[in-house]
């Protein structure tokens, strides 16, 4: 690998070790064996490196869910909802991202691009909603968070209230 193929890897598992919020350019270098200079000549900043070191680990884990066996609804959901526990760390990266995106344009429309891609492939926004508010569920209080059948269950008394 090269030194940006290399600062990619050290990025994506700092994102993993210590979060976007605590993750230095010097935390980077280390973990990818590299000068900490060689981060603006290859990405222009830490937060541009974090970005792209991100949305490579959300479409491996996309990826990942790819390849899982079909099912129906409450399988498909609930295999999203496992990735709340066994990529954990992942999704807490998102939500510091999105916090980053106040302040930066770029790691905004990163974000948004990631969005647009996920209403497509989850079917719409209120699915995109609904994998939001259980990822902040089971991340918050995943002994009270709803399983997939739960969810499933309450979208269908719903819709028949509407």
């Amino acid at each position: 690998m090269g030194n940006r193929e290399d600062l990619l890897a050290g990025a994506k598992r700092c994102l993993v070790e210590r979060g976007w919020a605590r993750t230095t350019v010097r935390d980077i270098a280390a973990a990818a064996g590299v000068n900490h200079a060689a981060i603006g000549y290859h990405f222009g900043s830490r937060d541009a490196l974090l970005t792209q070191a991100l949305v490579e680990s959300v479409d491996e884990l996309a990826d990942e869910l790819a390849r899982l066996p079909g099912g129906g609804p409450e399988q498909r959901w609930q295999a999203l909802i496992d990735t709340f526990t066994t990529h954990r760390a992942l999704w807490v990266a998102q939500l510091e991202a999105v916090v980053q995106a106040e302040r930066s344009a770029e790691v905004r429309e990163h974000l948004a691009r990631g969005q647009r891609d996920a209403r497509e492939g989850l079917g719409g926004s209120v699915p995109l909603a609904l994998l939001t508010g259980l990822m902040l569920q089971w991340l918050v209080d995943p002994d009270q968070a709803p399983s997939s059948t739960d969810a499933i269950a309450e979208l269908r008394s719903l819709a028949a209230e509407l």
